[in-house]
């Protein structure tokens, strides 16, 4: 047997073991029936028992799901029979419990909050470029690897030799691109993302600037992780995941990362062995900021979850992970 199928076998041997289907999608389009489309939507998520988030906003839609397979399959099947979303691709992982504990369905302005008027991804944005392909590109020295995700997900894991402009939220970018970056000095940029959306939203900025050669990996890191060998992959950490899993590994399973309930950082091994930090109330990022009131807060609700437990049911504030705060 290969080394191929032997990980093949096992990832279905996996798949098996984690009955959750974790569903990650988006796509730029004039959707304009968008305000139209969440009764419907949302009504067929609680059918199926599905949790998450979709935002739907005239320049499209943008989703993480979590479900039964047949609930995933289900809400794939009614958003491609609408008009402009027949080919709608999307990311799979598993997992053996529910990420999520709410459905949410929400009408935005932006399904990727960048803040410039005229930017439109579905009429302009970068080249995409297949996972197969992206380590040859990003291994060019001419090439600029741009890591368009905000500092805290870049710290958790990232690609080797990549850029991150140090930003604490996707708005920030403009200013980073604006102050930094230059058409006639950097003539290739390689940019990525978690899933794709906001370095496809990124890249349509970018063009609108006068930039050249803007890529952006297609389907983000997560499907890179899918469909690139561990002994090939030019990835360095975990991967910073907006769900209760908090990173995922590059076999996507739930890393070693948690997530501090106070400030909602990813916590690593070594953060939580500071002495700032206290299981459900503070981590070394928020424990100067924190008033008395907000501690005392978060006791009590430590307090609380540690009450349901006793009772036998999981409180809807209680960490998704072992030691997270």
């Amino acid at each position: 047997m290969t080394e191929k199928m032997m990980r093949l076998n096992q990832e279905t041997a996996g798949k098996r073991h984690k009955p959750i289907v974790v569903a990650a999608m988006y796509k730029f389009l004039s959707l304009d029936n968008y305000k139209a489309l969440r009764s419907p939507l949302l009504t067929l998520c609680r059918e199926q028992d599905l949790k998450g988030t979709i935002l739907l906003a005239r320049e499209g839609i943008n989703g993480t799901v979590a479900g039964s397979r047949a609930g995933i399959d289900a809400l794939l099947a009614y958003l491609r029979s609408e008009p402009g979303l027949a080919d709608l691709k999307h990311q799979e992982s598993y997992h053996s419990a529910p990420p999520f504990y709410r459905m949410k369905l929400r009408l935005k302005q932006e399904i990727v909050s960048l803040g410039v008027p005229g930017v439109c991804p579905a009429r302009m944005s970068g080249t995409k470029v297949d996972p197969a392909a992206w380590n040859a590109l990003v291994q060019d020295p001419a090439v600029m690897v741009l890591d368009v995700r905000n500092q805290y997900e870049h710290e958790v894991g990232t690609f080797k030799n990549a850029i991150s402009p140090q930003t604490a939220r996707f708005r920030e970018f403009p200013g980073y691109v604006r102050k930094n970056l230059h058409p006639d000095k950097h003539k290739k940029i390689a940019m990525f993302c978690t899933g794709g959306i906001r370095c496809e939203k990124a890249s349509s900025y970018m063009l609108q600037q006068g930039f050249d050669e803007v890529y952006q990996l297609d389907g983000g890191i997560l499907k890179y992780l899918e469909q690139v060998g561990e002994d090939e992959s030019l990835w360095r950490g975990e991967c910073f995941v907006f769900d209760g899993r908090v990173a995922v590994n590059e076999r996507l399973e739930p890393g070693e990362h948690v997530q501090c309930f106070a400030c909602r950082r990813p916590l690593s091994r070594a953060a939580l062995s500071s002495e700032k930090y206290r299981q459900g109330i503070s981590c070394p990022y928020c424990y100067e900021g924190l008033t008395e009131q907000r501690r005392q807060a978060l006791a009590e609700r430590g307090r609380q979850v540690e009450l349901a437990a006793q009772r036998g049911y999981r409180h809807i504030g209680a960490p998704s992970k072992a030691g997270q705060a």
